[in-house]
């Protein structure tokens, strides 16, 4: 296995400036630390992360 190209570290850092913005700004908005976005480069790990977000109840809501 050789190293990876510059033709994939474009690609992965595309995806990480594409992915990550927005789902620090929703954990956020959610009332949760921006941090938790950084699961969404985990693969699986993204989509249960997903489900949660989905489900829970925001720390927001449970504030109003």
């Amino acid at each position: 296995m050789g190293s990876l190209s510059i033709w994939h570290w474009i690609i992965i850092i595309f995806w990480v400036g594409l992915v990550l913005p927005p789902g620090w700004r929703i954990a956020s908005k959610a009332g949760y630390h921006g941090a938790w976005s950084l699961l969404l480069l985990v693969p699986i790990v993204n989509l249960i992360i997903f489900w949660v977000f989905a489900f829970l109840r925001w720390p927001r809501e449970r504030a109003a």
